[in-house]
């Protein structure tokens, strides 16, 4: 089959309207989020939705609020409810949620997750226990669990689209970056969103223009040479293909500056992922340590709020001014001063992001510290430490990891009596970080 050297399933499954709709749901605008967007949209089958971020649901309640969205659980208290439910909304055409499903599904309600339809000339029935159910075409149906790595049994996995809505370190990255970049450059933020609904447009008019003129030239009559109000349709037809495509090409030009600037705050964006995803991974250390993405956002705009407050202080009013005296108006240079602020040099542009940088760690890390055990404290800023260090290429992971993963050398030799104090069970342990080269000369 001959591909595109670029093929891209995406531009075949939604464009740019349905994604900006999307976003505007609340759903996450990272590439793996709009993957899973297209594929619960695009797929015929009922998609069961692994997220334990809640990022999926929440963009579902919000999608599906028009059409009366029904919400429901498979507990046994509220089973006989959640049937019915089932019953009324598969005969109205009214979308379902499903929502924080156990590692099993009750069978009762298989009939209906694995689309067992039963033709009766135009009509689709569901035989669900005893009942015969009208299917509407409209009604649809979404599972849902909390679990992060659930075990479905393999029928279930293939009567259903299986989405996993986790966040990865990427996918959040880029959610930080958005988020960095509109709190930060809400003008470049502002300039993109007007990029994209303005792109809509001109393809929606350019598909009209195509539809209109297919249309013409369907219903013209005898020799079409002579049909000036065909030819002139054409011409204009013509005229506003160019001057459309002529902006599309100024539009693209802008969006590659609007995606450098933005660019610039990556590394702020990368240390929040970095400093999330080590905080999720604490429940080995213990169980009670589980933290949550939204909350963690929240620390993330104070963080920036932070920075915006110390390199920007809002200047007090002046003391001299009496109560009664009327303040005296401003000049307009004052407002282009303020705009003139706002494009920095590459020099402050760096220390502005370094100052989120560490604005993101300490906040990031102040709000884990509050909510763990003393004992843990020190470990959890060595694994901060490490991770940092790592990513800046200072140590090599290898190293960390031989260190950490405590390799003991099977022949230890003699301890010299100048390191008595190092425990026997230790001293396995110094021995085999000497295969390290790092660590040959330790002893």
């Amino acid at each position: 089959m001959p591909a595109s050297p670029n093929a891209n399933p995406l531009v075949i499954l939604t464009n740019d309207a349905e994604k900006a709709e999307w976003n505007t749901q609340r759903l996450p605008n990272d590439q793996v989020s709009t993957e899973n967007g297209a594929i619960l949209t695009s797929s015929d089958r009922y998609s069961l939705m692994i997220d334990p971020q809640l990022q999926g649901i929440t963009w579902i309640r919000e999608k599906e609020k028009c059409n009366h969205l029904e919400t429901t659980r498979l507990t046994p208290e509220s089973m006989n409810q959640a049937i019915k439910i089932l019953e009324r909304c598969v005969e109205q055409g009214r979308p379902v949620l499903i929502e924080n499903l156990d590692s099993s599904i009750d069978a009762s309600v298989a009939p209906i997750y694995g689309r067992q339809i039963i033709k009766r000339g135009r009509t689709s029935i569901i035989k669900m226990g005893d009942k015969e159910l009208t299917l509407d075409p409209k009604f649809n149906l979404y599972l849902h669990t909390k679990l992060s790595n659930p075990h479905y049994p393999p029928e279930i996995q293939a009567e259903c689209t299986l989405i996993n809505f986790t966040v990865t370190e990427s996918g959040l990255e880029d959610q930080l970056l958005t988020l960095v970049v509109k709190k930060e450059r809400p003008d470049l933020a502002s300039k993109k969103e007007e990029l994209i609904s303005q792109q809509n447009e001109f393809k929606i008019t350019l598909k009209k223009l195509e539809d209109g003129l297919l249309q013409q030239l369907a219903d013209a009559t005898g020799d079409i040479l002579e049909n000036i109000e065909l030819i002139e349709s054409l011409e204009r037809s013509k005229a506003l293909s160019t001057e459309i495509n002529l902006k599309v090409e100024i539009a693209k030009v802008t969006e590659i500056a609007i995606n450098e600037a933005s660019e610039a705050y990556r590394p702020a964006a990368c240390r929040g992922a970095l400093v999330y995803f080590m905080m999720n991974e604490l429940t080995r250390i213990h169980s009670y340590y589980k933290f949550s993405l939204d909350s963690f956002i929240i620390v993330i705009n104070r963080a920036i709020d932070i920075v915006a407050e110390k390199l920007n202080p809002k200047k007090e009013p002046k003391e001299e001014e009496e109560e009664g005296e009327e303040p005296e108006p401003k000049d307009e240079e004052e407002g282009s001063d303020a705009e003139a602020e706002a494009d920095m040099t590459p020099r402050t542009l760096k220390a502005r992001v370094e100052e989120l940088i560490n604005s993101i760690t300490y906040q990031g890390f102040n709000y884990i510290r509050r909510g763990t055990f003393e004992r843990h404290k020190l470990i959890i800023a060595t694994m901060l430490c490490f991770r940092i260090n790592i990513r800046k290429n200072l140590i090599v992971e290898k190293e960390v990891d031989a260190l950490i993963n405590k390799e003991v050398a099977l022949e230890v030799g003699h301890q010299p009596e100048s390191l008595k104090f190092i425990m026997e069970s230790a001293w396995a342990s110094v021995k085999g970080l000497e295969s390290v080269k790092l660590f040959e000369n330790l002893v």
